[in-house]
Order: C-alpha cells, then structure tokens, then sequence
C-alpha cells in the first residue's frame, strides 16, 4: 500500500504490471509516493483512471501522509517550486538545442571512424579518432538519459524510439536496462540499498559520511483509513 494525494491505494498485484517496474514502486510500499508520482508521470489523467480500481481509502485529516523523518515545511516549499517551475515554462523543451546536440554528436562519431580510416592508425589520428569517438559517447549518454526521462518530444513513444537508437544502435547498450535502473535511482536518490548508483558500496562509496539509509515506516500499522 502507498500514499498518493493522502488516497490509499494497493498496489501489491498492479505493481508487476507497473510499466515503470515493479521495484520502483515498491520502494514507496508503506510511505508517502505523491511527489514520486507526479515527477515520473507526465499525462495525470491518464493514470489517475488506472488508480482508481485500486483505492482502498483516505487518510483521516489528523494522520500526516509523510513519514516522520521527513522535513514537512521542506516539502511544501519544493511542491510550490515545482508548480512555479512549471507556470513558467521551464520544463518544455527546445527542439532547436536538441537537434544540434544529436546532429553534433552524429557529426564527431563519424569524424572519429573517417580520422582512423583515411590517416591510417598513426599516433596523432589514432587520439585525435578517440577523442573524437569519446566526446561523442559522452554526449550520446547525456542525450538518452534526457530521452529515457521522456523530456525531448511530448509523446513517450517517441522519446523511447529515439533512445533506442541512441542508447542501443549508437552505444551499444539495452534501453531497457538503464530505464529500469535509473528510475529506482531517481525514485529514491541516494538511499543505500534502494537506489541502483550505490550497489557498489561499501568497495567504491566508502570514503567521506555514512550514506543515507531510507527507513520504511510502518504507516498503515498505525494509520487510521
């Protein structure tokens, strides 16, 4: 069970259904998951008709719908960001900027392969190639993960379809698997053993303060519905 818009809902059979996966969902299992759901979906209403089949009830207005270690003035203050962020404008993207970034990154991948195959594998087209090829990876990885969020054209499918080639032909790597592991990352940042960028603690996270642990509480043992 999870907490949207202070309506309680199950998701315990939806969420091997969910498209965004199952464990993404179910790090919000027992917790407040209104700000989660708002940032990975785009078109509400959408949703909202898949939500209601699944609403077991609403919490009584003295039971708070955030956990107790949660700054609750903190999170006012950064819905109220989001909606003037969004009256603004800020999120809509420009289709200019982006198609220069994919015709560029098109632009030096080729120049690596041509660097390599008109000057031969001497030293300085040889670096030159990689540099080329590098800076091309690069920004190939930005331009996906800006895709993946589906933040390039305003139908999904055409961000993924995008992505695929971008992500899977150009890179070489399965978009799937990078969706699959970057939305647990962005629904629960930094939180050790939830979020896929810190599997590798404690080999390569073990320097500097002890890293954030989400604790679940335990909401519907004591909340009243």
């Amino acid at each position: 069970w999870l907490v949207i818009d202070r309506k309680v809902y199950d998701v315990s059979k939806f969420s091997k259904r969910h498209p965004g996966g199952s464990r993404v969902i179910s790090h919000y299992a027992g917790q407040d998951a209104t700000d989660a759901f708002t940032a990975f979906h785009n078109d509400k209403t959408l949703v909202k008709r898949y939500l209601k089949s699944l609403l077991t009830g609403e919490l009584v207005p003295d039971q708070p719908s955030s956990e107790s270690n949660k700054d609750k003035a903190l999170l006012e203050d950064f819905r109220e960001l989001r909606c003037s962020v969004e009256k603004m404008g800020l999120l809509r993207p420009n289709y200019t900027f982006f198609l220069l970034i994919f015709l560029h990154l098109l632009v030096l991948d080729v120049a690596s392969w041509l660097m390599v195959w008109h000057f031969g594998i001497f030293f300085v087209p040889f670096v030159a190639g990689m540099m080329f090829f590098t800076i091309a990876q690069i920004q190939m990885g930005w331009f996906q993960h800006d895709l993946g969020h589906c933040s390039v054209f305003r139908k999904p499918k055409w961000n993924r379809l995008l992505q695929i080639v971008v992500i899977s032909v150009l890179k070489g790597l399965p978009a799937s698997w990078w969706n699959h592991l970057h939305n647990q990352h962005h629904a629960k940042p930094n939180c050790f053993r939830k979020d896929p960028d810190l599997n590798m603690h404690p080999l390569l996270f073990s320097l500097g303060k002890t890293l954030s642990v989400e604790v679940s509480m335990r909401m519907f043992g004591e909340a009243k519905i």
